[in-house]
């Protein structure tokens, strides 16, 4: 199995989306750490359900796994041993923005 580890700048973002979710309505923040940890399990299994990205995100070897119930994708790169999350990326939002990090 892959070990998962999340790049520094992406669980920022993940604190602040909870932080988000929470302060709209209570209990959603929680929902959407449910949401991440399920995901983390998913990318935790021998053959994760991971989709290429297009463009230049797919030249990159970049992978998204799409967060249930949330309009947010893990943004991940593989070696041969780890996944690493480098982004969460919102659907509709900036897309793209992530793509320095995909060199770390």
């Amino acid at each position: 199995m892959p070990s998962v580890k999340i790049h520094r700048e992406a669980a920022l973002k993940l604190e602040e989306a909870a932080a988000w979710y929470e302060s709209e309505l209570k209990g959603l923040g929680s929902r959407f750490i449910d949401a991440l940890d399920h995901a983390q399990a998913l990318l935790s299994e021998p053959n994760p359900p991971l989709t290429p990205k297009h463009g230049q995100a797919a030249q990159l070897g970049a992978k998204k796994l799409i967060l249930h119930k949330f309009p947010f994708s893990l943004v991940t790169m593989s070696s041969q041993d780890s996944i690493v999350v480098i982004a969460l990326a919102h659907h509709a939002r900036r897309p793209g923005y992530w793509r320095s990090r995909a060199d770390t």
